[in-house]
């Protein structure tokens, strides 16, 4: 009888220990992210475990799960070009790029995972970023961009160049305070203007070079 209990105490350890390897996991977060570390439930809701800076793991846990989220920066493009294109002040259609730099607080990746991001199973950390600028960047950025160009007169804007990408930079700058996107730069560029512009403005500079080579 004794022996009987003990073999089938042994079975259920046994038992118990196979179950609790394949419930459970390590996950592991490489360098340049931070892990969002959630713990899952047989009965109940998954609930917030922790946050882990890569390179780590928590080592072996019950219904451990981690969504990774990188703290590199990105760089996105923002383009105004064809039905896009912005006219200016004096109703030239203008296109042009929008250069973003920009990063996930690595201390605010809690914040950035509950309140700014989507996250699906299996969904890689390039893609839960990525919806995050779309959801919440990217037209408040399209629209400070155009909203700056159409203040200036068609001509002026390859002199305002620099002084234009700033001036969306603090607009947008003043948008995520308080949150868990770090802006680091914008930039303005690649000014493209109608053809019919652009080839006057060719022939007004050669000609000007002509008349400055007959004065000499």
């Amino acid at each position: 009888m004794q022996g009987f209990a003990l073999r089938a105490s042994l079975v259920i350890v046994i038992f118990a220990a196979i179950i609790w390897l394949i419930g459970s996991s390590n996950p592991k977060t490489s360098a340049g992210y931070v892990g969002y570390l959630t713990q899952g439930a047989v009965f109940g809701k998954t609930t917030y475990y922790g946050l882990q800076v890569g390179p780590t793991s928590p080592g072996r846990t019950w219904l451990l799960h981690v969504t990774n989220i990188s703290t590199t920066p990105y760089t996105y493009t923002e383009e105004f070009a064809g039905d896009d294109s912005v006219l200016s002040k004096d109703n030239l259609k203008i296109g042009f790029r929008v250069h973003v730099v920009w990063k996930i607080n690595r201390d605010r990746v809690k914040d950035f995972v509950e309140k700014y991001s989507t996250l699906y199973a299996d969904q890689n950390s390039d893609k839960v970023v990525s919806d995050a600028y779309k959801n919440f960047l990217r037209e408040p950025i399209r629209t400070y961009a155009r909203d700056e160009i159409q203040r200036l007169n068609g001509l002026e804007i390859k002199d305002e160049i620099t002084p234009t990408g700033l001036a969306v930079f603090e607009r947008v700058r003043v948008l995520v305070q308080d949150t868990p996107f770090d802006i680091t730069s914008v930039v303005v560029g690649n000014v493209q203007y109608p053809s019919e512009v652009a080839n006057a403005v060719a022939q007004k500079m050669a000609t000007t070079q002509v008349l400055e080579q007959k004065a000499t």
